[in-house]
C-alpha cells in the first residue's frame, strides 16, 4: 500500500523567486510525497536508458547565434489549434496528482492559469475532467486512451468536450504497460479513497491497483487500437485530435493520412519501452517528413530554455514538460507550477536574444550547429 506524506509546511515555505532552475524543484517536492510516490513520477522503464538519453540529448545539442541582431523585443507568443498562447509551453499529461498534492489536479488547473499555459489533462487523473476545470478558467486538453467500451470511451469524450477541453490528445505509444522495475519493487497501489476519476463506471477501470502480476494488459485499455479506428475517434469528435507518442517519420505520416490534426514527438517520458531513441533524435527527421503539414509538438527531457530553443529550432511548434512541474506541485502547489514557467519562459528569452533570434518565426535549423568542427 502506498501512503502519502503530509505536507512539509517548510517546503511550501521555500523561497520560490530563489529557486534557479526547473531541476531544484525535486528535492523540495520529494520531501512531501512518499518514496513509492517519489519512484513511480522520477522513473522509467526498465534500465532508464531512454530516461538518461532524453535529458543527454538535448545538452548535446549546439547553439550556432548571430551577433548585431535587434533583438530589442522578443516575442514568444504562439497560436496552437486555434489557441493563442504567451510562449510555447504545455504541462504534459501526468497521472495520479493526488500523490503530489491535497487537492490533487485541482491546483494543477490553478496553477496552469495562474502561468497562462495549456494543461493536457490525463485520462488517469485522480479528480474528474469536469471537476478540474471547475477550479479555474485555465486552457485545458484532454489526453486520452482509447477503452475497449467504445460507449464509455464516447462518453468521456463528450465529459471533456463540455468540460471546455480545447484538444483531445490520443495517446498512441503504449498498448500495454513499460516495464517499471521501481513500481514493481514498491508494489505500487493508490492509496484508499484514490483512484482514477474519469474511469469510474468503466469496469475494472478506476481502481486502486497499478500492477497486476504476470499480466501486461490494462484491464479497460484497447490494445488491439490501430490508424483505422481514427475515423471512428474523428466522427466521434469536434476537437482537434493530437497522437501522442510519434517516435518514427512514417508514423508522422500515418497520423496526416488518419486526419489527425497534430501530433505529439514522445517516448512516453522514457516510461514506455526502453532504449528507443530520444526525442531529440527523432525530430528533425519527423519534421522533415511532414513538411510543415501538421503542427509538431515534443516532450521528453526538456529542462532548460535552450532545450525549448532547440526544439523549436529542429521543427517543434511547441514543447511539453512533465515531471518538473510535478515535482513543483508537491513542492508549492499552484505556486510552484508559476514558478517553473516563469524560469522557463525567462529562460527561453534570454536565450531568443543571446541567439539572435528574436521572434518564434526566426527560429530555424541553422540555429543548430553541424559538427565538431564548428565552422
Amino acid at each position: 500500500m502506498l501512503t502519502r506524506r503530509g505536507f512539509s509546511a517548510a517546503a511550501l515555505a521555500a523561497p520560490l523567486p530563489r529557486i534557479a532552475n526547473l531541476t531544484e524543484f525535486e528535492a523540495i517536492g520529494k520531501a512531501n510525497m512518499s518514496a513509492s510516490a517519489h519512484d513511480y513520477l522520477a522513473g522509467g522503464s526498465a534500465s532508464d536508458v531512454t530516461l538518461r538519453a532524453n535529458l543527454e540529448a538535448w545538452t548535446a545539442l549546439r547553439l550556432k547565434p548571430r551577433a548585431l541582431v535587434d533583438v530589442s523585443t522578443i516575442d514568444t507568443a504562439v497560436t496552437l489549434f486555434g489557441q493563442r498562447q504567451n510562449h510555447p509551453i504545455l504541462f504534459a499529461p501526468t497521472a495520479y496528482h493526488k500523490l503530489f498534492h491535497p487537492e490533487g489536479e485541482r491546483e494543477t488547473v490553478r496553477g496552469a492559469h495562474a502561468a497562462k499555459t495549456t494543461l493536457v489533462a490525463s485520462s488517469f487523473a485522480t479528480v474528474a475532467i469536469d471537476e478540474m476545470t471547475k477550479a479555474a478558467p485555465a486552457n485545458v486538453w484532454f489526453q486520452l486512451y482509447m477503452q475497449k467500451d467504445r460507449g464509455f470511451t464516447r462518453a468521456l469524450i463528450q465529459r471533456a468536450e463540455a468540460s471546455g477541453c480545447g484538444a483531445l490528445v490520443l495517446t498512441v505509444d503504449q498498448p500495454v504497460r513499460g516495464y517499471r522495475d521501481r513500481d514493481i519493487r514498491n508494489a505500487f497501489t493508490l492509496p484508499a479513497g484514490m483512484d482514477r476519476a474519469n474511469l469510474r463506471g468503466l469496469e475494472a477501470g478506476a481502481g486502486s491497483q497499478v500492477t497486476r502480476a504476470n499480466d501486461i494488459y490494462h484491464p479497460a485499455q484497447d490494445a488491439s487500437l490501430t490508424w483505422r479506428d481514427m475515423d471512428w475517434l474523428r466522427n466521434n469528435t469536434r476537437l482537434p485530435v493530437i497522437a501522442k507518442g510519434i517516435l518514427t517519420p512514417g508514423d508522422a505520416v500515418n497520423a496526416l493520412q488518419a486526419g489527425l490534426q497534430g501530433i505529439t514527438v514522445s517516448n512516453h517520458g522514457a516510461r514506455s519501452l526502453d532504449t528507443v531513441p530520444a526525442t531529440a533524435e527523432v525530430l528533425e527527421g519527423i519534421a522533415d517528413r511532414l513538411e510543415g503539414r501538421l503542427p509538431i509538438l515534443v516532450d521528453g527531457g526538456i529542462r532548460r530554455g535552450t532545450d525549448v530553443l532547440k526544439a523549436l529550432a529542429l521543427g517543434a511548434s511547441a514543447v511539453l514538460i512533465g515531471r518538473p512541474y510535478v515535482f513543483a506541485l508537491a513542492a508549492a502547489g499552484a505556486a510552484g507550477l508559476e514558478r517553473v514557467i516563469e524560469i522557463l519562459t525567462m529562460e527561453l528569452r534570454m536565450a531568443m536574444a543571446l541567439a539572435g533570434r528574436p521572434t518564434l518565426a526566426s527560429i530555424d535549423r541553422s540555429l543548430i550547429w553541424k559538427g565538431p568542427p564548428y565552422r
